[in-house]
C-alpha cells in the first residue's frame, strides 16, 4: 500500500469529536496529568454516538491544509482542501511527494491525474473504506470491539484539541489516538498504536484553516478532461465471494463483508496508473474503524515470484499462491489477523 494510499484513506477519515457536554474536569486538564494518562471512560451507550459525530464532520466541514503522513515507511505529505456544500463533497489532494499526482473528488467520482505520464484515471467509488464504514448503517459491535477514553487537551497545527484513546478490547486490531479540534471537530492528528502501545504511524496537518469559504469550481475545473491526456475508465462489477466460486469461514470477530468487485489489474510497477489485462476480485471487510481488502487473480510466475509479508508503518501486507491462484491481503491490522482471513479462504469444489 503506498503513501498516497495511506493519506487518502486518512483524508476519507478526516473528521471530529465534538466534546460530550459535562466533560470531566480532570480531562480537561490536559493529557499530562495522572487522571488524563488513564483517561476518562465513555460509556458504551455512547461509544457509537462518538463515531457518529467522526463521520458527519468528515463530510460536513470546508477546511484546506498540508497534511503528513509518517512511519518507519517514510514520509509523505499532501496539500488537501475539503469543501462541503449540502448536499456534495468537493475534494483536492495534490501529492507533495514522489511521482505528481492530483486527486479530485465530487462524492463518489475520482479523478486520479498524472501528469508525468499524461494519464487521467476516472472512477466511481462507492466508498466502503469510507470511515467509519458500518457505523452508518447501524449493524456494527462496535463498542464489543472498542473502549473509547478522553485523554485532555493539547495543541495541534494551532488549534486546541480534544484528545481519546480508542482501544482495541481484543488483539486483532490495533488502537488509535485522536486529536480532534474543539471547536469544529476537525480531526487534526491520529496515531495507529501497536499491541504494546507504541505508534505504527503518524498521520497530522501541519497546518490547517478550517471554515473556508466552498470552492467547487477549482475541483470542477481539474475534473475536465485535460487536453493530450489518455483517460482510463476502469469498470467495477458488483459481485460476491460465493458467485465467484469462493467462501470463507467466520474468521476474525466483529470483521464483516461490505463490498465485492471484479475490477481491472493494476500495474505495480509503473510509475504512473497503468491497466493490465485481465481482472481481479477484491473484497472488503470491515470492523466498524478499519478494515482489511482481499484480492484474489491467477497466478502468474512472472509478477508472483515468492510469498511475502511487507510491514509499512500500520499498513500490513500478506502475500502467497494458493493453488492456480494469488492471494494478496491489505490492511491496517497485526499481520495475525491477515493470517487468519487469508487461512479461511476456500476454493469451491
Amino acid at each position: 500500500m503506498t503513501r498516497l494510499f495511506v493519506l487518502h484513506r486518512f483524508v476519507a477519515a478526516l473528521a471530529g469529536l465534538a466534546l460530550l457536554s459535562g466533560a470531566s474536569g480532570a480531562a480537561a486538564q490536559g493529557v499530562g496529568s495522572g487522571a488524563a494518562q488513564s483517561g476518562v471512560p465513555i460509556e458504551s451507550r455512547d461509544v457509537r454516538a462518538w463515531l457518529m459525530r467522526i463521520h458527519q464532520a468528515a463530510r460536513e466541514r470546508s477546511f484546506q491544509g498540508t497534511f503528513v503522513v509518517s512511519g518507519p515507511g517514510g514520509v509523505a505529505s499532501a496539500r488537501i482542501a475539503h469543501y462541503w456544500q449540502s448536499p456534495n463533497q468537493y475534494e483536492r489532494i495534490e501529492s507533495l511527494d514522489g511521482q505528481a499526482r492530483v486527486v479530485f473528488r465530487q462524492n463518489d467520482i475520482v479523478h486520479t491525474v498524472w501528469p508525468k505520464g499524461r494519464v487521467v484515471v476516472i472512477e466511481q467509488r462507492n466508498s466502503p473504506m469510507s470511515f467509519p464504514a458500518l457505523l452508518q448503517t447501524g449493524d456494527d459491535q462496535i463498542a464489543d470491539l472498542y473502549e473509547l477514553r478522553q485523554l485532555g487537551v493539547e495543541r495541534v497545527a494551532g488549534h486546541e484539541a480534544s484528545v481519546l484513546l480508542v482501544k482495541p478490547r481484543d488483539a486483532m486490531r490495533y488502537g488509535y489516538r485522536l486529536w480532534s479540534e474543539r471547536q469544529s471537530g476537525l480531526l487534526l492528528r491520529a496515531e495507529v498504536l501497536g499491541m504494546q502501545d507504541e505508534t505504527l504511524e503518524t498521520s497530522a496537518f501541519s497546518d490547517v484553516t478550517i471554515g473556508v469559504k466552498p470552492q467547487p469550481e477549482i475541483v470542477l475545473q481539474g475534473m475536465r478532461r485535460p487536453d493530450g491526456y489518455r483517460v482510463l475508465r476502469p469498470v467495477m462489477a458488483t459481485t460476491t465471494l460465493d458467485s465467484e466460486g469462493w467462501s470463507l469461514r467466520p474468521t476474525a470477530p466483529g470483521f464483516q463483508a461490505i463490498s465485492c468487485v471484479r475490477r481491472p489489474l493494476d500495474d505495480p510497477r509503473a510509475p504512473e496508473a497503468t491497466l493490465l489485462e485481465g481482472q481481479v476480485l477484491q473484497t472488503i471487510y470491515s470492523d466498524g474503524l478499519t478494515h482489511v481488502s482481499i484480492f484474489i487473480e491467477p497466478y502468474d510466475p512472472q509478477r508472483h515470484t515468492r510469498p511475502m509479508l511487507v510491514s509499512v508503518g500500520a499498513t500490513q501486507t500478506l502475500m502467497r499462491r494458493h493453488a492456480d491462484w494469488w492471494i494478496t491481503a491489505v490492511g491496517d491490522v497485526p499481520s495475525a489477523t491477515l493470517r487468519s482471513f487469508v487461512g479461511a479462504l476456500e476454493r469451491k469444489k
